[in-house]
């Protein structure tokens, strides 16, 4: 009885800062401003397919690429002494203590048309490349906020695998690959579908990586919904449709990742 006590604020906070804005997206994204029943904001998302498109293929690949990047630095830390794992750990999270907004103008200071590689490569007698204002400067900002969040659910999983594994699979005739394959891949796969969905879900919904990266020709979904709720289309109610789609979306990936996690595969 007493456990109900402790857990009533909790709840308050969920329903109030979580169930009660959801049921307003839905609310608004099948109602007109006269509060009608309609499904029209929902059938015109579909005009802004190409923008989900274009945001859920450079999500995939900035994940792609956290996940290529994150993998070995996480098995490198894991396999580390326990004194240099903390320190080790602590240059990884350092970005993170950084303002999102401060971190994300620097890039734009570094891949500027004037900036400091373009200034590195006129010093060296070459032209200046377009570096800011693009898709794959939108993919390098998003790897660089959200890599934390694929290494550290990674390094928590590859930590725990016992050491004497490693020398049983050299026993057994096994390389450095086939190890890898055999032992590391499967015992690591609850990190690597934690960290897809840590950095997949962010990147997929952000915005402020986009306006300031990718500028006005790289629109993301997070940019088209910043729009609708407080830009000159002012729209909630077409806002709110784009926002349920991009979370049914995101269900529906979370569920195809999970299908991948043995321990949910267990429990089913």
């Amino acid at each position: 009885m007493k456990l109900k006590y402790f857990s009533a604020p909790y709840l308050v906070w969920m329903v109030i800062f979580i169930v009660v804005p959801l049921l307003m997206i839905v609310y608004f994204a099948f109602t007109t401003d006269d509060g009608n029943l309609t499904i029209k904001y929902i059938s015109d998302v579909g005009q802004y397919a190409n923008i989900f498109v274009r945001s859920i293929w450079l999500s995939l690949i900035a994940t792609a690429v956290c996940l290529v990047i994150a993998y070995p630095v996480a098995f490198i830390l894991s396999r580390m002494d326990k004194h240099k794992q903390g320190t080790m750990l602590m240059i990884v999270m350092l970005p993170m203590w950084m303002n999102f907004l401060l971190r994300t103008y620097a890039w734009m200071t570094i891949l500027g048309n004037n900036g400091i590689i373009n200034h590195l490569l006129n010093l060296v007698g070459l032209d200046s490349v377009k570096l800011i204002n693009t898709s794959g400067a939108v993919v390098l900002g998003m790897v660089y906020n959200y890599l934390p969040f694929m290494i550290l659910p990674l390094y928590s999983v590859m930590e725990k695998i016992d050491k004497s594994l490693f020398e049983a699979s050299a026993d057994l005739g096994c390389n450095s690959l086939s190890t890898l394959i055999r032992v590391v891949i499967p015992l690591s796969a609850p990190g690597i579908t934690s960290g897809i969905t840590m950095v997949f879900v962010p990147a997929i919904s952000t915005f402020i990586i986009s306006r300031m990266l990718g500028g006005g020709s790289n629109l993301l979904i997070g940019d088209l919904i910043e729009m609708q709720f407080l830009g000159n289309a002012y729209n909630p109610h077409l806002g709110a449709a784009i926002s349920l789609v991009l979370m049914v979306i995101i269900l529906v990936i979370m569920t195809v990742m999970n299908q991948f996690d043995p321990d949910e595969q267990v429990l089913m």
